[in-house]
């Protein structure tokens, strides 16, 4: 709980700090990875009910979605589900954890859904690669969010318990981050136990 109150208040706060907690953080959830569904219960309805609601309200469907701290992968395979034509990527600070979300990938003859290593301060994709960038249960990088998703896209914050999640941030700090980046918010909600952000990039003028 203690480190990832102050992981959440390093990354919102003062991401230049972010490199000093990179390594411990990657140690812990490598470390962490055997058995993180079972003991958290990620795959359940419940943990992602909030993330869920917020899919519904991403309209029209996006054909490039990325999940950052995708973790065993749940949150990015749910997305693959509910929007079948899209090309889905997850990324994760932890090999274990990548490790264990492709091991959940069945045939993907054309590579739909892949999944991969990657800070999610400075992730390996293009300027406005993403039509959906999407992340539960972890702090966001507010700049490299929104330098990847084209005008247009949508961003989801979610958590699957909301203030009990030691990386939660508060839905004002959210809004108003974003919204210096040209992130307006379309909805902020409660669904179950947890909570969502949705914003949507302006398009260009």
């Amino acid at each position: 709980m203690a480190l990832g109150r102050l992981l959440q208040g390093v990354v919102v706060r003062a991401p230049v700090l972010w490199p000093l907690l990179r390594r411990p953080l990657r140690s812990y959830f490598d470390t962490a990875a055997k058995g993180w569904d079972e003991r958290t219960g990620a795959p359940g309805p419940e943990h992602l009910t909030a993330f869920a609601a917020a899919l519904l309200r991403i309209r029209p469907a996006p054909e490039r979605v990325l999940e950052i701290g995708t973790g065993t992968g749940v949150g990015a395979l749910l997305m693959s589900r509910e929007f079948p034509t899209a090309r889905v990527r997850g990324v994760d600070l932890s090999e274990q954890m990548v490790r264990e979300a492709k091991g959940k990938v069945g045939l993907d003859p054309e590579g739909r859904i892949s999944f991969k290593v990657a800070d999610a301060a400075a992730l390996p994709y293009g300027e406005e690669s993403f039509d959906l960038i999407a992340q539960v249960n972890t702090p966001p990088f507010f700049t490299e969010i929104t330098r990847l998703l084209r005008p247009g896209g949508h961003v989801i914050v979610a958590t699957s318990r909301g203030t009990a999640i030691p990386f939660y941030t508060p839905e004002s700090v959210l809004e108003r981050r974003f919204r210096k980046l040209g992130v307006e918010t379309v909805e902020i909600g409660e669904a179950g136990p947890g909570t969502f952000y949705v914003g949507r990039k302006e398009n260009a003028s």
